[in-house]
């Protein structure tokens, strides 16, 4: 059985709109992930994962691949 981890990321890098869905897109590839939401005013990225098959780590990584910088957020 996976559980479901809900994790909240700070992003740099936001310079329109449309880096929205190639972040999203790029999370959303990962296996386990489930959903994510890009929040452009805000810079927050929320994930739905199983953390026993992404990692926050790779979750990082893949925002990075899209061309953008994150790291984990408590808020």
């Amino acid at each position: 059985m996976s559980t479901t981890t809900h994790t909240l990321l700070r992003a740099d890098g936001f310079t329109c709109p449309s880096c929205v869905s190639k972040i999203e897109k790029s999370l959303d590839a990962l296996p386990g992930v489930t959903d994510s939401k890009v929040h452009f005013a805000t810079s927050r990225i929320e994930v739905d994962h199983d953390a026993e098959r992404t990692t926050v780590d790779e979750l990082v990584a893949a925002v990075k691949k899209a061309g953008y910088t994150a790291r984990p957020s408590s808020f």
